[in-house]
């Protein structure tokens, strides 16, 4: 999930979203977002897709995963996005990682869908906003809304890496990859959807 979801706070009160039910504007957000970044798709026939496919495949397998999942292999400025709860865009970049420090950042994607953490943040959205996209109620219960879905948001980042660390334990990766792949990422501030990354490697430390 990334920032949109919060945006959508004070967009859901736009002209354009009136009338319809919430459920239906978080879906169709990120449907435009997973349009936007399809523009960009990297073919499946590139060697970096295909490697970025095959840890995905391999991730997949090692979790059981029941429920289809399409992977979206882009570029541009993002690592790694779960959308809609049943599709993953991840860069192409994840390529130029360690194979174990690429099947982290898949498995937390997928930990996002493993654990329904996209109804979940409908069922939040749907208690605020429970008949049809109103401006007037939309204005009402923005500041609530927006402090409960960051929680939950900030939550649920937390519980991708820790379903991703014991995934990778289980496939036998070293337990020190995240910390590694952190080393190698910008560190970032935490913003409304994500804890900061110092925030994100003291959760991991206490996972060890």
């Amino acid at each position: 999930m990334r920032a949109f979801l919060m945006s959508l706070v004070m967009a859901v009160s736009a002209p354009a979203w009136c009338g319809e039910d919430i459920l239906a504007v978080l879906e169709r957000s990120q449907q435009m977002q997973l349009d936007a970044l399809s523009e960009a798709e990297v073919p499946a026939d590139h060697p970096a897709a295909q490697a970025v496919q095959r840890s995905f495949d391999q991730v997949s397998a090692a979790m059981g995963m029941q429920q289809p999942v399409r992977l979206v292999v882009v570029r541009g400025p993002l690592l790694a996005v779960c959308l809609m709860g049943r599709v993953v865009a991840a860069n192409v970049s994840l390529a130029d990682l360690s194979e174990s420090e690429r099947r982290f950042v898949l498995a937390h994607e997928l930990g996002h869908i493993a654990h329904g953490h996209w109804s979940k943040l409908g069922e939040l959205y749907k208690r605020h906003i429970p008949g049809e996209v109103v401006k007037e109620h939309t204005d009402a219960i923005a500041g609530v809304l927006g402090r409960e879905a960051s929680q939950l948001s900030h939550e649920q980042e937390y519980e991708a890496d820790a379903f991703a660390l014991r995934l990778l334990r289980r496939m036998g990766d070293p337990d020190d990859t995240p910390l590694v792949l952190f080393q190698h990422l910008p560190m970032v501030k935490a913003t409304a959807t994500h804890p900061g990354t110092h925030q994100r490697v003291a959760h991991l430390r206490t996972l060890r």
